[in-house]
């Protein structure tokens, strides 16, 4: 069996950072059934550009893979009687909505133990579900303004920065992953359920870790250094090659002691050198980088690295995404997956970091929007065909259409839009 093959998870998730937890989850084989709002075309993350074409796009091929598909009116009468029938067969709801929806919406434990005394409730918001911003939206890059993140992020002259990537949403997403295993241990062990309340801001603020630490209890103030240097270590940052870019750092002392010599400046590794160990280095880093960034100047990123590597100096080339995705490291570690879809075809994406054993993880492509219908409705509910009808005249699947019922395909697509 895969990890968690006799996990379910009732996914009322979208967009990125729910998502990003839970196909992590999807990978290790845990059955995750995202309920996708038939009142709005699905998850939204089924519509971003550039690369979509009517509900398929790559944005959600990447944060849905591996899971199932139900259109589910929740605001119905009908829509709530199919969702509490699957709470009851389910080890866990996950959803990531705005802090003071999960009350609304009525999927927190105290709503839904009594259906199912063991389930496990994880909302991951942007400011989680107490708090004076409880009812606040969160979005990454308004997350990593408020938490301080970029304000430490660029050049000292240059702006405030948002890194490239929406670092904040990809960690709310790992820590809800955590928090989810962890309440599902404990269920399983005594048999009671519990909400878990994780949130964007508690990511990002915890994330800030050891300058934190620094600042509560010596009054540092973190400021921006040039060429994304660390804050203590010297030399540890990019340094200009004449052709390109290059990352090198002395993390310890024996790596000061191996460079030195191999840029030309062995006298620096001395006792008495201004620069022979981490705090005259730090103390005299401004001369220091300034005659490392000259000679870094006078041979190729490649050439460094040939001399770099096989002293065992940390070091690397700072890649595009392209090159990043070409390295060879990234093939022999099995980092690039292949699906088939429909419409794309063979699709490429990168694969889940989480390893667990030694097989290697099955990747199925996206569910199309309810296209697991039948299966979900059938063998996870346990609805029977007259059920099925009287639920979906109802509306619980979106506005029905004639008499048809909605199944996976075209039947699904009329009745859900």
């Amino acid at each position: 069996m895969k990890p968690l093959e006799d996990v379910r998870i009732i996914a009322v998730e979208q967009y990125g950072a729910g998502p990003f937890g839970s196909v992590h989850l999807a990978d290790l084989g845990a059955e995750v059934i995202k309920i996708e709002d038939p009142r709005f075309g699905g998850d939204v993350g089924r519509y971003v550009p550039p690369y979509f074409e009517g509900e398929d796009s790559l944005f959600f091929e990447t944060f849905n893979r591996n899971k199932k598909s139900l259109s589910l009116d929740l605001s119905t009468e009908s829509g709530r009687e199919v969702f509490e029938e699957l709470v009851k067969t389910a080890d866990v709801v996950y959803s990531n909505l705005r802090g003071d929806v999960p009350a609304k919406m009525r999927i927190k434990y105290d709503d839904l133990k009594h259906l199912n005394p063991a389930i496990v409730c994880v909302s991951l918001s942007g400011f989680g579900m107490t708090g004076p911003r409880q009812s606040e939206p969160g979005y990454d890059y308004i997350l990593q303004g408020l938490s301080g993140w970029m304000d430490l992020t660029g050049e000292p002259d240059g702006p405030p920065t948002k890194s490239g990537l929406s670092m904040v949403d990809y960690s709310g997403g790992l820590v809800a992953a955590i928090s989810l295993l962890s309440g599902l241990h404990a269920a399983r062990r005594d048999g009671v359920g519990m909400d878990c309340d994780v949130s964007l801001y508690d990511t990002a603020i915890a994330m800030l870790t050891y300058p934190a630490t620094w600042h509560l209890n010596a009054g540092f103030t973190p400021v921006r250094t040039r060429h994304s240097a660390h804050p203590s270590l010297v030399p540890f940052q990019a340094f200009m090659a004449s052709d390109g870019w290059i990352v090198v750092g002395c993390a310890k002392e024996k790596f000061w002691q191996r460079l030195a010599p191999l840029v030309g400046r062995p006298e620096w590794a001395l006792e008495e050198s201004p620069y022979g160990n981490f705090s005259g280095r730090q103390q005299n880093s401004k001369e220091l980088l300034a005659e490392l960034e000259e000679i870094f100047t006078t041979k190729t990123v490649d050439e460094w690295l040939s001399i770099l590597y096989p002293a065992s100096i940390p070091c690397g080339p700072i890649n595009d995404v392209g090159a990043a995705l070409e390295e060879d490291h990234t093939r022999a570690r099995n980092l690039i997956v292949e699906t088939e879809h429909p419409h794309f075809g063979t699709l490429k994406q990168v694969a889940s970091p989480v390893r667990v054993g030694n097989d290697i993880p099955e990747y199925r492509r996206a569910p199309r929007r309810n296209e697991d219908f039948d299966y979900v409705l059938s063998d996870v509910a346990g609805f029977d065909r007259e059920t099925i009808e009287r639920l979906t005249a109802q509306g619980a699947f979106g506005i029905p259409v004639d008499s048809e019922m909605p199944r996976g395909g075209a039947k699904a697509e009329a009745a859900t839009r």
